[in-house]
């Protein structure tokens, strides 16, 4: 004789949360089962889930690798590789900060979000240093470059965040499935984005006064 049981997804809950939580409760049901009685998961649907979330998180350390080395090769500075590069996590923990607030959670399309945002990101950061490089080679001290620089690139940093932005968070509002299918996806990369920015205003200069040399 068998029994067959099916649990089904709440509204809005964690698939992969969920199929751990049943797969711990069967584990401590299965200690009190008589010596004759097992139970077996026929169907689990968030492995396709998890193969994909795998997937995608393989893909996000490529692109980071990969802008890591573009970055590199343009601006030919260790030093100044690292800049930008610290834009990536900053703005991947500030994503994941907001995410409880607007109710969204690690998902696959979030995920593809992150992977897009990546390439973006880096860009505020870039143009950073490259304008405090810019002053530096013309014999001003990394302080007084980095002052200058951020006089010449502030208002095009802003816009810059502004004009994605307004691309991005449009796709939030659209109606019906596809509004629905890609609300996530806009508003993590609008959000990294913003953050980029912050961080090309703030932590970037901070940073190229620091460690650019002439």
């Amino acid at each position: 004789p068998a029994g067959a049981l099916a649990v089904y997804l709440a509204p809005g809950a964690n698939a992969i949360q969920t199929a751990d939580n049943v797969k711990k409760i069967l584990e401590d049901a299965a200690k009190r089962f008589p010596p004759d009685m097992e139970y077996e998961i026929t169907l689990d649907s968030t492995l396709p889930i998890k193969a994909s979330m795998e997937s995608i998180v393989h893909t996000l350390f490529e692109a980071i690798l990969l802008v890591l080395f573009v970055v590199f090769i343009f601006l030919q500075s260790f030093r100044a590789t690292i800049i930008p590069m610290l834009t990536v996590p900053v703005s991947l923990l500030g994503v994941f900060i907001v995410f409880p607030l607007l109710g969204f959670s690690v998902n696959t399309l979030t995920m593809f979000g992150l992977v897009l945002a990546i390439g973006i990101v880096v860009d505020d950061a870039i143009v950073v240093v490259e304008a405090v490089q810019h002053h530096i080679e013309h014999g001003l001290s990394p302080k007084e470059a980095t002052r200058k620089a951020m006089k010449e690139v502030s208002g095009p940093v802003v816009a810059i965040a502004l004009i994605l932005c307004a691309v991005f968070v449009p796709v939030a509002f659209m109606g019906g499935v596809t509004g629905r299918l890609y609300q996530q996806f806009a508003i993590t990369i609008a959000v990294s984005v913003v953050f980029s920015a912050i961080n090309a205003l703030t932590l970037s200069p901070a940073l190229s006064a620091m460690l650019l040399r002439p």
